[in-house]
């Protein structure tokens, strides 16, 4: 059984950052901070959260960001002087025990006193290069299938730096993070796997269609 815990737990409000160096602004809210005493998930996110663009983030399907502690060691090389940094990619929840390539699209979890489930990865724009100082890490990210996931929260509840994150349901498709991710992004899927994703009913309808294009040669 997939078990793990919060290593610590980050939230943040929009603010205006500087894009580049032609003092272009952009607002966002991916910059969090540390939060050590426990805080109130609800339905829409945790309490003292907030999002910039609200038109591709704060939905009930992303309440939540998460993000496996255990990737931090593959950034070092490239981002050594920002590891120390909480929060260092955008994420509410730093995990320990959680991965891609072990949590299933549709997992329900209990987190803190709160349940969650599992609903998408995360697609990195061009914010993540602000917030890490590095403008070219979007591709590589995205292209190391490290994305981390977002949550959909089903009882609200209170969750805190250390509470553990046991598995509550495993979802009976069985579609893995990881296998959607590569499916999604990486290069050349196989039209079998593309096949076995799409006849999934809990795909999201922007995987669904992304997926189908790609298919057919469209992506």
């Amino acid at each position: 059984m997939i078990r793990g815990r919060v290593v610590s737990l980050q939230v943040g409000t929009p603010r205006a950052v500087e894009q580049d160096g032609d003092g272009d602004v952009a607002r966002t809210a991916i910059f969090k901070h540390r939060v050590d005493g426990p805080l109130h998930l609800a339905e829409l996110g945790f309490a003292g959260d907030g999002q910039a663009d609200t038109k591709h983030h704060g939905a009930p399907d992303q309440a939540a960001y998460l993000y496996p502690h255990e990737h931090y060691a593959h950034w070092a090389a490239r981002l050594p002087a920002r590891l120390h940094e909480p929060g260092l990619f955008g994420e509410n929840i730093t995990s320990e025990g959680l991965l891609e390539t072990t949590v299933h699209i549709g997992d329900v979890f209990r987190l803190g006193t709160a349940r969650v489930q599992v609903t998408n990865p995360r697609v990195p724009c061009f914010k993540l290069g602000i917030r890490t100082g590095d403008p070219g890490i979007v591709a590589p990210f995205l292209a190391s299938g490290r994305l981390g996931f977002y949550l959909r929260v089903l009882t609200p509840g209170s969750v805190a730096a250390g509470d553990p994150i046991e598995l509550e349901a495993a979802d009976p498709h069985g579609l893995r993070m990881s296998d959607l991710i590569a499916a999604l992004f990486h290069a050349s899927p196989e039209p079998a796997e593309l096949d076995r994703i799409l006849a999934i009913p809990i795909l999201g309808p922007t995987h669904r269609t992304r997926l189908l294009a790609r298919r057919e040669g469209r992506g």
